[in-house]
């Protein structure tokens, strides 16, 4: 029954590039005016917009508004999308995972959420993966950061916020263990491309599922004498499945389905990749068939042809697919990289089918071949259309503008901490930073790990070195950051003989690319190795920087960016973070939420 909605979505998708695939709950659905954009030219928007057009600067305003709610439950022994029970699952309208539905808008239009937190003791933030939130800190949604939590059995919040952006993303909870219990979803919002396409198939979400509790889980990831890799104190778990479109066979045994995508013979069709994982990266292809890439994150890029793209935790990837082969099915398959370093699964084979129409509903008889191993670190051929440069002689490497992350294990609790320059970062949840700020008071506990950006400077540049054999997922919250530069993935960053990469630069900075630099919200920051990024500071807000490896950023592998600090009570309304905080206040003291299930570390 899955594939048959899936399928008659797409038909839907077909007529109108600015349907909304799953319906908002407010009645009207509405598309902008005078819209340009069709199979023919997919570059033109609305008159005045297209791809060209440069969103941190100039975004249309549809005048529409589209609202949802999330109503938050929780499940013990819950049957999943394999037929497998797994042990606790959280549920957004009594759906897990990507089943939840997408939130789908049109670039321009502003979205309210109302969550509703039923969980039974858990506290709740939702966080809106890669939206800029400009002048917006307050909606980012991060406990301990921009808000207090959000209190269970019945604690209510409205996020809203413009799309301001177009393209493909996720929505999650900021208590990144409940990531691994399901609470998360997809976001299409409907804009030009940088190449015709006829049919746009939606969302495509790849992500890793866990049978056990992500409690039991971490206490074992936290425990450095027993770790998942052996000699890698802090490694995480492999998955027991991967989930495409929220579904897989059992890899064990029956139960289950494959995910089909359908494809209509002769036509292009447009395909939205995002890995909302908890910790799995992975590479994906398609037998017998190519990918085109014209979007990553949501940045448009020079269209560029592939057989295989490489995912990290929080990427997208928007491709299309020329339906030119003969008519048959073909497997979409996932592979890891051989040394387990950037995640791995109990299941060997995880794959999705590639259906023809006409095809029939047999599973794909032709394997294909592997693409080349995966050495966990992103692909470097992005050239954004729109063109940012960044001022080369702002590049220091001075101590003041880097950021090393290193392993540590606490002598008193022997429990394993992410640090980042020293500090591993641990969050106040009854005053967030954004309640400092609004009382003018700059004291951050020095647990808060917050970094002040000077109020006259335009642009931040970062030097980040790891310390680990574990690559690192690394997202900024409002903004897109720039990849001047970094070291070589190191083959087998597992080995006994792997040695951290020194950082070494020119004084013309000659290894680095100022000019127009690949641009992302999440990239990987080497094994052993290093990574230059650059962000304008044009945001006010306090942003968190972090791994996106939930069971990392639960273990304080976070800084928090103070942007314009002066500024931020001028442009939002921080009496808003109030009546929250005030209920939250009233709910902790006599319910402890214990531990460190908290995605951020609570003091």
């Amino acid at each position: 029954m899955r594939v048959q909605i899936f399928a008659a979505l797409v038909a839907q998708a077909a007529l109108s590039p600015c349907l909304a695939l799953i319906a908002p709950s407010k009645s009207e659905v509405s598309t902008p005016a005078a819209l340009c954009n069709t199979p023919s030219n997919r570059a033109c928007w609305i008159s005045g917009f297209d791809i060209n057009t440069d969103w941190e600067t100039s975004v249309p305003n549809t005048g529409v508004t589209r609202t949802y709610t999330f109503t938050l439950s929780e499940v013990d022994k819950y049957v999943g999308p394999d037929g497998q029970v797994k042990e606790k699952a959280m549920l957004i309208n009594s759906q897990t995972q990507v089943l939840t539905g997408w939130i789908v808008l049109d670039w321009g239009d502003r979205i309210n959420i109302t969550v509703v937190n039923d969980l039974r003791a858990n506290g709740t933030s939702f966080h809106w993966h890669g939206i800029r939130q400009l002048n917006n800190n307050i909606n980012d949604g991060v406990n301990g950061v921009t808000e207090c939590p959000i209190p269970p059995n019945g604690g209510t919040k409205i996020y809203s916020f413009l799309a301001t952006q177009y393209g493909s993303s996720w929505y999650h909870s900021h208590y990144a263990l409940q990531i691994a219990n399901g609470l998360t979803g997809s976001i299409l919002i409907n804009g030009p491309a940088s190449l015709p396409y006829d049919i746009d198939l939606g969302v495509l979400p790849i992500s890793d599922w866990y049978y056990g509790s992500a409690d039991n889980i971490f206490a074992r990831v936290n425990d450095p004498a027993k770790p998942f890799i052996p000699g890698v104190p802090g490694s995480p778990p492999p998955s027991d499945n991967i989930l495409f479109n929220g579904t897989n066979i059992n890899p064990t045994g029956p139960g289950g389905s494959y995910a089909r995508i359908l494809l209509t013979p002769g036509k292009r069709h447009r395909l939205r990749l995002i890995n909302p994982s908890v910790d799995n990266t992975f590479t994906v292809s398609i037998v017998g068939h190519s990918m085109t890439v014209i979007a990553n994150d949501f940045v448009p890029v020079d269209a560029f042809t592939t057989s295989h793209l490489y995912l990290s935790v929080g990427q997208r990837y928007d491709v299309t697919i020329d339906a030119s082969q003969p008519v048959d099915n073909y497997w979409i398959n996932v592979t890891f990289s051989g040394t387990g370093a950037c995640g791995s699964s109990k299941n060997p084979h995880p794959a999705a089918i590639l259906s023809y129409a006409g095809a029939g509903s047999t599973n794909p008889t032709n394997t294909g071949r592997p693409p080349p191993e995966s050495l966990c670190a992103d692909q470097t051929d992005f050239v954004p259309i729109v063109t940012r440069a960044v001022p080369k002689e702002l590049f220091t490497a001075a101590p003041s503008d880097s950021l090393a992350v290193t392993l540590d294990v606490d002598s008193k609790s022997s429990n394993v901490f992410w640090k980042v320059n020293g500090s591993s970062m641990e969050v106040i949840w009854e005053k967030p930073t954004l309640e400092f700020i609004a009382q003018n008071n700059n004291s951050y506990p020095a647990n808060e790990n917050t970094i002040t950006i000077p109020d006259n400077s335009n642009y931040s540049i970062w030097l980040v070195e790891n310390g680990s054999p574990i690559p690192h997922p690394m997202h900024l919250h409002g903004h897109d950051f720039m990849i001047l530069g970094r070291s070589v993935a190191p083959t087998n960053p597992l080995s006994p003989s792997a040695t951290p990469v020194v950082f070494e630069i020119a004084t013309d900075a000659s290894s680095l690319e100022f000019d127009n630099p690949p641009r992302r919200d999440a990239t990987v920051l080497p094994s052993f190795g290093w990574l230059v990024i650059a962000f304008q500071n044009d945001n006010p807000g306090a942003w968190l920087f972090h791994c996106h490896i939930a069971w990392h950023l639960s273990q304080g592998l976070s800084v928090q960016f103070l942007e314009q600090v002066n500024k931020v009570p001028q442009v939002m309304d921080l009496n808003e973070i109030e009546p929250n905080c005030d209920a939250w206040r009233s709910y902790a003291p006599a319910n402890p939420f214990g531990g460190l299930d908290s995605g951020l570390r609570r003091i």
